[in-house]
């Protein structure tokens, strides 16, 4: 008999708890997840691209199965290699796992294994891999750019104070697909670098392979006002690139459009009223530019005061109301919500490594369980359950993933048995099946 505890006392009935209950994992989408990385070759590709220097007499887990473990716990909500050390007992994790969990210093000796050299072969192999996914018949990619701060509380090489932010940081750069999400390119800077260091480089070499396999294909760049700089113009004229980003307001554009935003103020600002105007495109060259470049405009009163905004693009004859709300402003969605995922909900701000590439190598793993995540939801997209379309990675872990499960296993068959009251027991079950 179990030796019971009181809890405590509700309604005149008393609350008791004890541990007799059969063996059970709180991560039952394990499973799916397991299944998903399998099929899509994601983990497999990404890990034989990482050097192994160890004696292989003295290997117990291969690299794949490290970076199986890392990029599953992360994807399931556990942040740091410590989590191995109370997971290890985990049922599921036992019976997925051949070799069950390995120890945290295990994996802290393969983050920890890279040199820049292979960082750099890992990033080349993301654009790669990005290039090879595009159907035959693309007729454009959208290239959105952005960056996000990653503050830092020890000793990590690269971390340094970055004015704006007013934090000693790490800085992240992601090119990631306009249209799908998927990320082209994640990128780890020291901490006090503009937005655009680095970035002509590497757009650069995203175009070149691009054109590479498609030739003339359209290949359009959105970013915010950060990126425009002279580098970013000779890399759109190098490789003809469309491209439409923010533009930082200065003296002169603000007189360009002064008698417009005079008339909104006047006549909507001053009153409290919300109201929107849109200039353009007019002509604007910066100091520092060889040519000049097409801006638009967006004078708004708020309500609450007024808010003015620059765009620059080499997009012919269009629109500066469609230019701005139709594609500009879509970024929001299809970058900076993808780039929230990646930091908040798959870890890339735990970067506390001391080595600069060990947290290189970090961010990409967080990159790996985000792309893990983002194939689900796009098997999650054709169900016919609407409302899980939309959810987000921290809404597909919580309602998908995080389910009780039994693990029975025999000689010849593990059977996996969730709860009957889990509510999303059909989504899962045709989710599964779709792997």
């Amino acid at each position: 008999m179990s030796n019971k505890n009181t809890a405590f006392y509700q309604n005149k009935k008393q609350y008791t708890f004890d541990f007799s209950g059969q063996e059970t994992s709180s991560d039952g989408g394990f499973s799916l997840l397991y299944k998903l990385a399998r099929r899509s070759k994601l983990i497999k590709a990404f890990s034989e691209q990482v050097p192994d220097r160890r004696d292989p007499e003295l290997i117990t887990y291969s690299v794949e199965e490290l970076i199986m473990q890392r990029v599953m716990l992360l994807a399931c909500g556990y942040e740091d290699c410590n989590d191995v050390d109370y997971l290890r007992e985990d049922p599921l994790l036992k019976a997925l796992m051949d070799n069950g969990l390995c120890s945290q210093p295990t994996l802290s000796r393969l983050e920890n294994s890279l040199n820049m050299g292979a960082v750099y072969r890992l990033a080349e192999w993301w654009v790669d891999r990005y290039v090879a996914s595009l159907p035959t018949d693309k007729e454009y990619v959208i290239i959105d750019v952005d960056c996000t701060d990653d503050p830092t509380h020890g000793d990590q090489q690269g971390s340094l104070f970055h004015g704006y932010y007013w934090q000693w940081m790490l800085n992240e750069l992601f090119y990631i697909d306009g249209e799908t999400g998927q990320i082209i390119l994640p990128v780890l800077r020291p901490g006090n670098v503009h937005s655009n260091k680095w970035n002509d480089r590497f757009l650069r070499v995203i175009a070149r392979k691009i054109r590479q396999r498609f030739g003339d294909i359209q290949i359009i760049v959105r970013a915010d006002g950060g990126f425009s700089c002279p580098g970013f113009y000779e890399v759109v004229e190098e490789q003809d690139l469309d491209f439409c980003i923010g533009l930082t307001s200065n003296p002169r554009l603000k007189a360009a459009v002064r008698k417009s935003y005079d008339r909104v103020n006047k006549h909507y600002g001053q009153k409290g009223a919300r109201h929107q105007k849109f200039v353009g495109p007019f002509s604007y060259q910066a100091d520092s530019w060889d040519n000049p470049q097409q801006v638009y405009a967006k004078i708004e009163s708020t309500g609450k005061g007024m808010n003015l905004r620059f765009i620059v693009s080499n997009f012919a004859d269009d629109d500066a109301e469609e230019l701005y709300k139709d594609f500009y402003v879509q970024r929001g969605e299809a970058s900076e919500n993808r780039i929230k995922e990646v930091k908040n909900m798959c870890f890339s701000d735990r970067l506390s490594c001391h080595r600069f590439s060990a947290n290189f190598f970090r961010l990409m793993l967080s990159c790996l369980a985000y792309e893990l995540l983002r194939n689900l939801r796009g098997l999650i997209r054709k169900t016919a359950h609407a409302k899980a379309w939309a959810w987000s990675v921290q809404s597909i872990r919580l309602y998908l993933l995080k389910v009780a499960a039994q693990v029975h296993e025999t000689v010849r068959r593990i059977h996996i048995r969730f709860s009957r009251a889990f509510s999303q027991q059909n989504l899962f079950r045709e989710v599964m099946m779709q792997c």
